[in-house]
């Protein structure tokens, strides 16, 4: 009887795009530190432990400090966000939660005022992405706690 090894797929053309669309939200004009802030709390929002994980880890070697990330649930209440931040991640939330609700055009009106037209068009993409990767990573079942940053060394 022969052993029977399992390999993981080669990646698709579809995972190859969504790493492409990655690299494009990277030069987009949304900052780094909101790009995490979003990624985090959508991937809270839709109960992806993979994202949660990574992009905690992201997030903090960027230099985002564990206060504002453990408060993340609760932005409305905290004084730790800028109002840009504020914009960007109620338009998050109610992008992510748009099943059965009409479009949320309050959030939308909101961003209107802290991004120009480019900048909200980058937001949307970066809303978009991670509830995409969040979809992807929670129906692929991938686990939690080996990711690490670019660079690190553990």
């Amino acid at each position: 009887m022969s052993a029977t090894t399992t390999t993981a797929p080669a990646p698709s053309d579809a995972y190859r795009g969504m790493l492409s669309l990655e690299r494009a939200i990277g030069k987009g004009r949304i900052e780094l530190s909101l790009r995490e802030l979003i990624k985090q709390r959508v991937s809270q929002i839709n109960g992806c432990a993979f994202c949660i994980d990574m992009h905690w880890k992201d997030a903090r070697a960027a230099g985002e400090t564990e206060q504002r990330l453990y408060s993340l649930p609760a932005w409305r209440e905290c004084p730790y966000y800028s109002e840009r931040e504020r914009a960007g991640l109620l338009l998050a939330e109610e992008l992510t939660r748009l099943a059965d609700k009409p479009a949320p055009e309050a959030a939308i009106e909101r961003a209107h005022e802290h991004f120009d037209a480019q900048e909200l068009e980058d937001l949307l993409w970066v809303i978009a992405a991670i509830n995409t990767w969040n979809r992807i990573s929670i129906g692929s079942r991938k686990t939690p706690g080996d990711y690490q940053p670019e660079g690190a060394t553990h």
